[in-house]
């Protein structure tokens, strides 16, 4: 089962917002993300029995160097995320039921970042596969390019609304 497009949209649009890094292409590229990786929510354990978890599959390796490299550094980042996320502690197995801190992490992996966020489903899709899937990894673009149109429909206007 699937998460509601549109309620995801909109949780992912309020914890941006909270935490301060909110944009119209982050929020896509995240709901992209989260259609390639898990199917919006389908599976929050990776199968196979890797150890990625949540509706973005990340690992708690990439989580605890994000703790550790960029909430270390950024103490006020670090207080709005928890706030926003609703915890006490960033524990990486809590990835897999809490999905503001499941957005809020996949939001500071991208934001590490130095190159700018595309404005457009290629360029997400081609985004997603350098920075968060990787060229050794086994998605393709244009997986997720099919995989957002077939859950999201387009971001100009299509099927999601927030």
């Amino acid at each position: 089962m699937m998460m509601d497009r549109r309620q995801l949209a909109d949780l992912t649009r309020r914890v941006l917002l909270g935490m301060g890094l909110y944009s119209r292409e982050a929020m896509w590229l995240l709901l992209g993300t989260a259609a390639q990786e898990s199917g919006l929510g389908r599976y929050v354990r990776q199968l196979g029995g890797g150890p990625a978890l949540g509706i973005f599959q990340m690992e708690p390796g990439t989580f605890e160097d994000i703790v550790r490299h960029v909430l270390g550094r950024r103490p006020e980042l670090r207080r709005r995320l928890m706030e926003v996320a609703g915890v006490d502690g960033l524990r990486s197995g809590d990835l897999e039921f809490n999905l503001a801190l499941a957005i809020g992490m996949a939001r500071l992996h991208y934001w590490r970042v130095a190159e700018p966020i595309p404005g457009d489903l290629p360029g997400w899709a081609r985004y997603w596969k350098r920075y968060y899937n990787t060229p050794a990894g086994k998605g393709t673009v244009e997986e997720f390019e099919g995989n957002f149109r077939r859950l999201l429909g387009t971001a100009d206007g299509g099927e999601v609304e927030v």
